[in-house]
């Protein structure tokens, strides 16, 4: 039987917790305070101690120091409704064994409070510190907080990490985020894009060239690794990296030597490697058009981003932070509407986080008002809107071409992804079944007559839409 101490300030919080590990087989300990906290201490001599970083009388993250000093053993999981990367970070620079962020899963603590007595029967140290307590990414979503759980695992060590994820996602901040947080942060973050490097140069890009290597090469430029050395090397798009180039690299992996194009002279460089990819470098593999023992070097530590579609919840606190870095770029502030913020969720962001971020830019220098409005965000998404002003000779024919053109141009991509038809049809039933329904006063039965549809088919596109009842009419006055 192992002793936990609780702390926490939230009694139903305690109360479930405590159940859980009681389940378990464990003896439980509460607390409610930091106050509390050492008393327990001086009273008891728990094997793992959990606690909440907002507590009544201080932050526990700040009194981690003075617990950890005194009983350098004790394995502390920290609990958290400030789910940030930099209360992750935090938590392991002051020692803790693990982060979970609030809610959390029970059975998942329970599994992290059976690796902490392991952890504390081993001896073993889980985490290094850093002096960091910050980081570029935003998002409290649960798919969010994995990726933050992992990074905070990986700063104080030179594991090699792969990024994956559709582009868009925010994989180079994963990786400035990693370089930044490490001990290496003092040295050079060098990146290289692999897919915007003509394939016959990505060599002498990575590994530098000599005088007369090649036509044009007039004088000694170093690589990419020579630039990074010390610090980290981000290689971005590593999919896109030809066959010859990847043989080269796996050899640098594995020896952390190389030459120059056209060189003789052995240069050893130490490096750490953060590579990303938006392709699926398992299927590369199995085509033979990515090394297999290449996959393995890289894939040391995998963090896969989510699809901005994947976790909608963070899509409000990403728009507010675009539209205040707006503001820092000398741009008016301007603040969201309720239906605004409705759209912005709905929306399927194929072009993820880089596309937010275009859009929040472009309505922060367009928008009149210092509110944005959903008409402002629609405008700015060039969603199609029924029925086309009056006065024109435009019908809905040029208003989809429009629509088509202005989507070529912020996200081609999507003109090719498979989703083109669904998507079209998507923006314009809204404002078709919204116009209906204004010109019938909000009248469903009538709206839906005049759409050729039934009113429970009205009602169930009208909830799949998020569109709301509006002034329906009771159905006796139907």
């Amino acid at each position: 039987m192992a002793t936990v101490l609780v702390v926490d300030d939230d009694a139903a919080v305690r109360t479930v917790v405590a159940a859980a590990l009681k389940r378990d087989g464990h003896r439980v300990v509460l607390a409610q305070s930091l106050a509390e906290l050492h008393d327990r201490l001086n009273a008891e001599t728990p094997d793992v101690l959990v606690t909440d970083v907002v507590l009544p009388d201080g932050n526990g993250l700040e009194a981690l120091g003075a617990v950890l000093a005194g009983r350098p053993e004790l394995p502390v999981i920290v609990l958290s409704a400030q789910n940030t990367l930099a209360t992750a970070v935090r938590a392991t620079e002051v020692g803790a064994f693990d982060y979970l962020p609030k809610p959390f899963d029970l059975n998942v603590l329970s599994q992290t409070v059976r690796a902490a007595l392991a952890k504390r029967r081993s001896g073993t140290e889980e985490f290094a510190s850093s002096e960091a307590a910050a980081g570029p990414l935003i998002g409290r979503s649960p798919a969010m907080q994995d990726v933050y759980r992992i990074i905070a695992r990986v700063v104080s060590n030179d594991l090699t990490v792969l990024i994956s994820g559709e582009s868009g996602t925010g994989k180079e901040l994963v990786a400035k985020a990693i370089h930044d947080l490490g001990p290496r942060r003092r040295a050079p973050l060098i990146a290289l894009n692999m897919a915007a490097i003509p394939r016959d140069l990505i060599e002498a890009e990575l590994f530098g060239h000599e005088r007369g290597a090649f036509t044009g090469a007039q004088a000694r430029v170093a690589g990419k690794f020579e630039q990074a050395s010390g610090g980290t090397l981000f290689l971005d798009e590593i999919g896109d990296m030809p066959m010859d180039a990847q043989t080269r690299l796996l050899r640098v992996l594995q020896t952390g030597e190389f030459t120059t194009v056209g060189g003789s002279r052995t240069i050893r460089v130490d490096v750490r490697i953060v590579a990303a990819t938006n392709k699926e470098l398992p299927q590369l593999v199995q085509s033979g058009q990515f090394r297999e023992d290449l996959f393995y070097r890289l894939n040391v530590v995998p963090i896969a981003l989510p699809a901005l579609r994947e976790r909608r919840e963070d899509v409000p606190l990403l728009a507010r932070h675009f539209l205040d870095q707006a503001v820092q770029d000398g741009l008016p502030r301007k603040h969201l509407e309720q239906d605004a913020v409705a759209i912005l969720e709905r929306h399927d962001w194929p072009g993820n986080v880089r596309e937010l971020e275009n859009i929040m830019r472009r309505v922060a220098a367009l928008a009149r008002d210092d509110r944005i409005d959903g008409q402002a965000i629609r405008d700015a998404l060039g969603l199609v809107r029924l029925p086309v002003a009056a006065g024109t000779d435009a019908g809905i024919d040029t208003a989809i071409r429009a629509w088509l053109d202005r989507l070529a141009v912020e996200n081609p991509d999507a003109l090719d992804d498979g989703t083109l038809y669904d998507r079209v049809i998507g923006e314009v039933e809204r404002p078709l079944i919204e116009a209906m329904l204004v010109r019938h006063g909000g009248n469903q039965l009538r709206a839906a007559r005049a759409l050729g549809i039934n009113r429970n088919t009205l009602r169930k596109r009208m909830d799949t839409l998020h569109i709301g009842l509006g002034g329906d009419s009771p159905p006796d006055a139907n």
